[in-house]
């Protein structure tokens, strides 16, 4: 946003070094954070030139400097450990210091369901993890997971991760691996499906990833309860992982599952 450097640096300077400081300094931080990936894109490392990277890791460090002065001053600020895994990601820091800074926000916040899909990222293999480490973790988030939280999300969302890195001819054995299927229904009836589950701000993006896996792995029928619940609204992810017309994507499987609901009916 035009200005908001300004704007955000003037908000600091006014709020000073107190607990007020602390959501300005991570709003700040967000904003450089957010700068500094538009510069590096959303391609591999291996199309992003040198100098993107040094400016890329320029704005990413002087995020990291104003979160931790905002955690300095509140242990406990959500918001700041959760740029803080940003942060660490892009900066290359490692699978140690990911969990440490997730560990510490979970500490405070179990659960916290923006921060389990931040360090699922850092687990990925594009990052320097491995699918074991994914889908530990993603088992670790669903079982501490309250019924009708969003820890059994982390479960669709890191087979869908592994499933987009796989050759096309790997991703159509994919959903056939032994449990998959099964842990998809698992996840969905004990996150979004259940009484307990409420709406936040997340609940668009846990719906449509189990829409997509479940439209994936061709099974329409079960996809259909998430594009109920969803109605016109969705994300781009997971669509766009796989198309750049993620709103064509969409229409053509929310069709397929209306019309599977519409048979059985």
């Amino acid at each position: 946003m035009r200005g908001a450097d300004t704007w955000l640096h003037g908000a600091l300077v006014t709020a000073g070094e107190g607990p007020e400081g602390v959501l300005a300094r991570s709003l700040l931080a967000y904003h450089h954070i957010r700068t500094g990936w538009k510069v590096r894109s959303g391609f591999s490392a291996h199309h992003v030139s040198g100098e993107q990277f040094e400016e890329f890791h320029d704005y990413l460090r002087r995020a990291e400097r104003l979160l931790i002065e905002a955690v300095g001053i509140d242990p406990s600020h959500t918001l700041g450990w959760y740029l803080r895994l940003m942060t660490a990601r892009g900066l290359e820091l490692g699978q140690s210091e990911a969990r440490r800074r997730y560990d510490r926000l979970a500490a405070h916040h179990p659960g916290h369901y923006p921060a389990q899909s931040q360090l699922l990222q850092q687990l990925c293999p594009k990052w320097g993890g491995s699918w074991e480490a994914v889908h530990a973790f993603a088992d670790e988030c669903r079982h501490t997971a309250v019924p009708g939280g969003l820890g059994a999300v982390i479960t669709v969302e890191a087979h869908l991760e592994h499933w987009a890195d796989l050759s096309d001819a790997e991703q159509h054995t994919y959903w056939w691996r032994e449990g998959v299927r099964e842990s998809l229904v698992e996840a969905a009836e004990e996150s979004v499906l259940n009484p307990g589950f409420e709406r936040n701000l997340s609940w668009i993006r846990a719906h449509t990833q189990f829409a997509a896996a479940f439209s994936f792995s061709g099974q329409p029928l079960l996809a259909a309860p998430h594009f109920e619940a969803l109605g016109d609204l969705t994300t781009e992810y997971p669509w766009d992982m796989i198309s750049g017309q993620p709103d064509a994507l969409w229409r053509r499987h929310a069709d397929a599952a209306w019309a599977a609901a519409a048979r059985k009916a």
